[in-house]
């Protein structure tokens, strides 16, 4: 009788006890089974060698693939994720493509495939996004358009000590100009450095920061001694709204591979914390790609500006037909008989008047507007709002 498929293993042992037990041969076992000889013998060969375990149904997959990635590859896909532990599948295919061009590296996904196997891969919780405000990035179309520059959130490295790194960048070619500890987060040591990183890469039309010191100041256009100086150099100190870090999105973006990289812990001081900076700045402009730019690194991209510093620091001039007037040690200016006050961090500055009609005047330090004399009602008014440009 053939095998039922109810009790398939049943059978089989059945089969297998006859066949130990009994006195016939295995052609009449085979018969009395309704199974050939060739399957008779297939089980007792099993069940000699697994006993009782190999009854069982195995599975019919190959042990083998024949377009299985080779275990060579795998093993430098996975040590080159161990090396960059923050780098994900694109990135590590595409440089090792780079550095061994002659070997047929898998496919992206097949190497994220392999770095889940391996357990190299943490899954994200999904959350709901909204979708990104372009449009600050709207006219960055070459490096030196916009920079960006903010101060990383502090952190206490392993001596107990407070640690302020400065970041800046290029908005295009993310190019990261400068990733340095500040001993303090002031003005004086950030323009020091924003004043190097000018000797050495130019002038950009733009540097885009947030509201907070020492780049923004509650005065009149927000304007800080530091935007004050930026702007004295021919760059237009641009902020994002408060509370909108995402206007300023690549470069926060950056800030998340650098906090994971070289603070996730933090160094033993400030001085180890420097060079796991330093170390980060040239894989981060040199050898990661970046999927923006096509897995372009940042440094084949960016091109130094052709506005080098100046040795001396220029003053603030004005298209014909504006008022000019000097700011006084006490903040103010005169104008038509009025003292009207803007701010003592513009003392000494030269600030200029436009007439918009027969009732009011805009004001501006270089090209930042300021505020609007409205000269019916004798009162300074600040913009509220998004600020205006100069014409």
């Amino acid at each position: 009788m053939p095998w039922k498929e109810t009790c398939v293993t049943d059978q089989r042992l059945q089969f297998i006890a006859a066949c130990v037990g009994g006195s016939e041969t295995m052609t009449e076992w085979c018969l009395r089974f309704g199974i050939s000889r060739r399957i008779g013998y297939k089980w007792l060969k099993r069940y000699v060698t697994e006993s009782w375990d190999g009854l069982t149904d195995r599975s019919r997959s190959p042990h083998r693939h024949p377009n299985a990635t080779p275990e060579d590859i795998e093993d430098h896909v996975v040590a080159f994720r161990l090396d960059h532990p923050r780098w994900g599948p694109k990135k590590i295919v595409h440089r090792l493509s780079e550095l061994y061009p002659t070997i047929d590296w898998p496919a992206a996904s097949t190497a994220g495939d392999l770095l889940k196997r391996y357990g190299l891969v943490s899954p994200r919780r999904q959350r709901r996004r909204t979708p990104p405000y372009t449009r600050p990035f709207a006219e960055c179309h070459h490096p030196n358009i916009v920079w960006c520059a903010d101060l990383k959130g502090w952190f206490l490295t392993g001596d107990g000590r407070r640690c302020d790194p400065f970041t800046l960048s290029d908005a295009y070619s993310r190019f990261l100009l400068r990733c340095q500890v500040v001993p303090h987060p002031n003005r004086h040591w950030i323009q020091a450095i924003g004043d190097a990183a000018f000797r050495e890469y130019g002038l950009p039309d733009t540097i885009r920061t947030d509201n907070g010191p020492p780049f923004a100041a509650p005065s009149v256009g927000g304007l800080s001694r530091l935007a004050i100086h930026w702007i004295k150099l021919g760059i237009v100190p641009e902020r994002i709204a408060p509370a909108h870090p995402e206007q300023n999105g690549r470069h926060e973006r950056m800030h998340r591979t650098l906090k994971e990289d070289t603070a996730s812990p933090p160094a033993a001081n400030a001085r180890r914390q420097q060079q796991a900076f330093n170390r980060f700045r040239h894989e981060y402009n040199g050898e990661r790609p970046h999927e923006a730019l096509g897995q372009r690194t940042p440094a084949s991209v960016y091109a130094c500006s052709p506005r080098p510093f100046p040795r001396r620091i220029p003053e603030v001039h004005y298209p014909d037909g504006y008022e000019i007037r000097q700011v006084r040690h006490n903040g103010q200016i005169k104008w038509q008989g009025h003292e009207m006050y803007l701010s003592e961090r513009l003392t000494g500055e030269p600030v200029g008047l436009c007439q918009a009609d027969d009732d009011h005047w805009h004001l501006y330090f270089g090209p930042v507007y300021l505020a609007t004399w409205n000269q019916r009602r004798q009162k300074l008014e600040r913009p509220v709002g998004r600020r205006r440009s100069n014409p």
